[in-house]
């Protein structure tokens, strides 16, 4: 029924009663609603099992880090690397996402932070016989390297797409490949990724001190891992999500968080003498 008009004027609409709410009815069998239960059951034992450690890093940011000509993303994967090996006592295979947007269709693509330089520049900063100066030129040897191995996966470089798809023709091919089985087999024991904070105007923490966020992460890639999530939200702020497995006695992301807390003290205390160095020589 249509409303009623009077000189193109609405004078009223007819009463409307609204129809019973009523409920779904799901025609379910036992079996049906067993399954429900048992998966429920499983995700969420998955959620329990998952420690999460957010670490707000407010001493400095990406702004030291470029005062030192050293890239932001390099910096902070140096810092995971030296908090891991301190947190392990050995280093494990790391996993970093790089975008592959160059290309249609690109998505992402690995890089592997855990390096030789940067393996070096780790154990250089455990031994107290290595002076200053070598631990300094070691770590740019390592950021160095790390910068390049992230511009060659951005440019299709890379290595793990391509060794996926060697995976993929020996599936197709049924041909049996030791070595796939066993590059691919090795876990990826701390998995990294940077999320981009760009997404609002409103990121300008002066004009807007509240609405900066410290974003999201996801869990561990392996059961005895870690996965980090980090954003570089500004000139003097870091965020960490730090995730491990509370059933794993090797992991701990709350231990884990002052682990990389302490690597970026001790990598900010390691750039200040690099200045002191360089003003020292300047001035001789």
């Amino acid at each position: 029924m249509l409303p009623r008009y009077k000189n193109g004027h609405n004078v009223g609409t007819p009463e409307f009663t609204p129809p019973a709410p009523t409920r779904l009815q799901w025609d379910l069998s036992a079996e049906c609603i067993e399954a429900i239960e048992k998966s429920y059951q499983v995700a969420r034992n998955l959620l329990n099992d998952v420690e999460l450690r957010i670490y707000v890093h407010d001493a400095y940011g990406k702004g030291l880090m470029k005062t030192h000509s050293i890239s932001p993303d390099a910096f902070i994967q140096m810092a995971l690397q030296l908090a891991y090996y301190r947190d392990a006592s050995k280093f494990s295979l790391t996993y970093e996402a790089s975008m592959t947007r160059l290309f249609r269709e690109g998505r992402t693509e690995t890089v592997r932070p855990c390096t030789i330089e940067s393996a070096k520049w780790v154990k250089s900063m455990e031994d107290k016989t290595v002076t200053t100066e070598e631990k300094i030129r070691l770590l740019m040897a390592a950021v160095m390297q790390h910068q390049k191995a992230y511009q060659d996966a951005m440019c299709g470089k890379g290595i793990d797409r391509h060794l996926f798809c060697l995976y993929v023709i020996s599936k197709y091919l049924e041909v049996d490949s030791p070595f796939l089985k066993e590059v691919l087999s090795e876990p990826w024991r701390l998995s990294t990724s940077q999320t981009p904070h760009g997404q609002t105007s409103r990121l300008d923490l002066k004009k807007y001190p509240n609405c900066i966020s410290a974003g999201g992460g996801f869990g561990p890639v392996a059961d005895d891992g870690y996965g980090v999530s980090y954003i570089i939200a500004g000139e003097n702020l870091l965020f960490f999500h730090i995730s491990s497995k509370r059933t794993s006695s090797k992991t701990d992301a709350a231990r884990f968080a002052k682990e990389i807390e302490k690597a970026l003290v001790d990598m900010k205390d390691l750039l200040e003498q690099k200045k002191k160095i360089h003003q020292k020589n300047g001035s001789a």
